[in-house]
């Protein structure tokens, strides 16, 4: 992260996060609360696995099958606006959550 302006490199992305923005050199990406809430941590649990659980009660503040197939259509968004970055993954792990997968050696925090 750049401690000036708040915003993450992610691979060939620049996520600014205040102002809810993905850039690439396709263009810029202005994403929902959610979906920047929902980018911010995974970007924070980046390459570890995130229960799902934890997803839903942060982003989402609660936890039922509803809201989880809520998630699960944010996942599909971020995957679809990152799906040019093929050093870029959004994991499922069956039965436990997802992982943040950032590929690249050139990553900023």
């Amino acid at each position: 992260m750049d401690k000036v302006t708040g915003q993450h490199q992610l691979g060939r992305f620049i996520f600014d996060p205040l102002n809810m923005t993905l850039q690439s050199d396709k263009g810029e990406k202005r994403l929902t609360r959610k979906e920047s809430a929902f980018l911010k941590l995974l970007i924070e649990h980046r390459n570890q696995i995130m229960p799902r659980e934890t997803a839903l009660k942060k982003i989402w503040g609660g936890n039922d099958y509803f809201i989880g197939r809520s998630m699960d259509v944010f996942i599909a968004k971020l995957r679809k606006y990152l799906k040019d970055d093929p050093n870029i993954n959004i994991v499922n792990i069956h039965g436990t959550g997802f992982k943040f997968e950032i590929l690249a050696e050139n990553i900023e925090n």
